[in-house]
Order: structure tokens, then sequence, then C-alpha cells
């Protein structure tokens, strides 16, 4: 095998070993490739322990968009009834006036990107298709949900995440 920093040839001791540990130069590299990996992992837990409820938030929202997508995928956009490839997980109830049902799977469903970004959802297309698709009597649990105070506690949005990231495997 051959030194990965010096090009000499060299018998490993264990069979990961990438340096020939003869001269210096390839030690201290060898040392400071450790120190950078143990750094990167330290700094990947200093930055999920000042993680606060909006970051856990918003990593939330990305897996649970991506699950919408995936659940309604060869499904007609809910607004238009075109079939595009790219598509947004639309919310009925918008995620900033109605934060209670930001994460409620009644309320999100696969939009084209045209619809979700450039007509305000489509609101009174996406109704009509909505109660064809869930029925009367979810839409009106769904409103009920809608106008209630809801606030969701860091573990819960964790346990969110991880049933999220099991639900796309």
């Amino acid at each position: 095998m051959k030194c990965k920093n010096c090009k000499d040839k060299f018998t490993p001791k264990t069979f990961l070993q990438k340096f020939c540990m003869v001269r210096p130069e390839c030690v201290e590299i060898f040392v400071s490739e450790v120190k950078a990996k143990q750094w990167k992992k330290k700094k990947a837990e200093m930055k999920k322990e000042l993680m606060t409820l909006s970051d856990y938030s918003n990593a939330l929202q990305v897996v649970f968009n991506k699950w919408i997508r995936k659940r309604d995928e060869g499904l007609l956009c809910i607004s238009c009834g075109n079939m595009t490839a790219k598509r947004d997980a639309g919310h009925f109830y918008s995620v900033g006036n109605y934060p209670s049902v930001r994460f409620d799977e009644d309320n999100v469903h696969s939009q084209c990107v045209h619809c979700n970004q450039f007509r305000g959802g489509n609101i009174h297309e996406y109704k009509r298709w909505l109660t064809l698709r869930i029925g009367q009597d979810r839409i009106e649990a769904l409103e009920k949900r809608a106008h209630e105070s809801r606030k969701y506690s860091i573990p819960e949005i964790k346990e969110m995440i991880e049933k999220y990231k099991n639900l796309l495997k």
C-alpha cells in the first residue's frame, strides 16, 4: 500500500491505515486529519445543542414537506389538476396565520409550483378539490383545529421529525 502523503510503499498495521507513520510530516498530517474529524463531530453536536424551537420547526417543515410530496406522488395538483414534475407542499390554511395546523396532514397537499407560489395557493379551487379528496366532515374538523391555539414543544417536534423520516423510508 502507498502512503497517502509521501507515496512510499508500506505495510499497514490495520486495514484502515493510510499513512506510513515513518516520516514526521506523515504523522503530522495524520494527527491533523484526526483532529479535524473530531472538531467536525464536536461542532455538529454543539450546533445541535444550540438549536431553538424555531430551528426545530424549520427542520420538521423540510421533512414534512418531503413526506407530503412523496405521499401525493402521482396525484394531480390539488388546485388546478395539472400533472407537473415540480411540486410544493401547499397549505390550505397558511402557516403564518394558522400555526396550529402547520403540520396537519389534512391541511397540506401536493400542489404545483405555479399555483402555490404565483397564484397565492389558488385557494378557491383548492377548497373545491379538497372537499372531493378528504370529504366535508374532515374539512370541518380541520377548520376547528385551525382556530385552536397549539404550540409544539421541542420533544414533540423531534418525535415528529423521526416519524416523518421513518415514513419517507
